[in-house]
């Protein structure tokens, strides 16, 4: 079944050339079903490369997907068009009263800030807590991980001597949750970031299990609530010449950057990169909306609230 999105937005068309199956809202309205509702908010500075990184993951699944976009009305984008983001997102006022079953935050270039300085954080925060009374579930992504962590549990963030920048290998730390049905015992996924969270600052929560780790980029995934909700702190749903950008970026701004580590043949930037996360990607996003979307919201959705403090069963 199709991702649906808003008539016209870029992404449908970019998808569709992928032969990715992507339905607008004008023939979605045909369907007599219950669409699964997921909002993503929305803070990298790209929006429209994220848009299409997201929906990509998300259109592979059996299940009909209703995408909102959120931005946040403290912060305007320098990178995509006001009309676009006119068009094509709303505000958090505009989905306060509302419901979803998903909610996934991307990462944001504020990782050298304190929370607290960060413009926006005021805002964010207030979505951060409006999700754990109006979301399912929630998915967070690299600084949005970082950042939800503190919010609801005070989990500091750490500044690295080197920056945690390629594809990494991760092993599970319990193979019986079902996140992880369907994954091999070692699977790999990008990181691109400055900070970290660490272990001892984690487990001081009973809330909180670390699900997944590396080696060499630390902790990848904790679940809090049994699945209400996701910190992810790497880009499963980075597209393969992303990192690639990331680097021309740095270099071409003389900005301390290292070659992205276990991503280009030979490691040399020179040739193309290996793509060693894409099933990994479309199985982590798959079974979180089958698992803990799917199998857990309830089908009217002004009762997720009652779900507020149950934790999902896992079978």
């Amino acid at each position: 079944m199709p991702v649906t999105l808003p008539d016209n937005l870029p992404a449908i068309e970019i998808l569709k050339k992928e032969n990715i199956f992507v339905m607008t809202q004008l023939r979605a309205k045909e369907q007599d079903i219950r669409p699964l509702k997921v909002l993503i908010l929305n803070l990298m500075p790209i929006k429209i490369a994220a848009e299409t990184d997201l929906v990509r993951l998300l259109s592979n699944t059996p299940l009909q997907i209703e995408v909102d976009f959120l931005k946040l009305s403290t912060h305007q984008s320098k990178n995509t068009p006001i009309e676009h983001m006119e068009t094509f997102y709303k505000e958090f006022n505009d989905v306060r009263n509302s419901n979803y079953d998903g909610l996934i935050v991307t990462g944001a270039p504020v990782e050298l800030m304190e929370f607290e300085e960060v413009t926006y954080w005021p805002e964010v925060s207030a979505v951060f807590d409006w999700a754990r009374n109006h979301v399912t579930s929630t998915f967070y992504i690299c600084w949005a991980a970082q950042a939800a962590l503190y919010n609801a549990y005070g989990v500091p963030k750490h500044l690295m001597d080197e920056k945690t920048f390629g594809v990494f290998k991760h092993t599970i730390n319990d193979r019986s949750f079902p996140l992880f049905r369907g994954f091999d015992d070692e699977f790999y996924a990008p990181h691109s970031r400055h900070t970290e969270i660490r272990r001892e600052d984690v487990e001081k929560y009973a809330d909180l299990e670390i699900l997944a780790e590396s080696d060499e980029a630390g902790i990848y995934i904790v679940v809090g609530r049994g699945g209400r909700e996701f910190y992810v702190t790497g880009h499963s749903e980075y597209a393969l010449y992303t990192l690639h950008n990331e680097y021309v970026r740095d270099l071409e701004k003389d900005l301390p950057i290292s070659i992205p580590k276990h991503y280009y043949k030979h490691d040399d930037p020179s040739l193309k990169p290996i793509s060693r996360w894409t099933g990994h990607g479309n199985l982590l996003f798959n079974n979180w909306i089958n698992y803990f979307l799917y199998q857990e919201t309830p089908f009217d959705l002004s009762q997720i609230k009652e779900l507020a403090n149950l934790t999902p069963t896992r079978e």
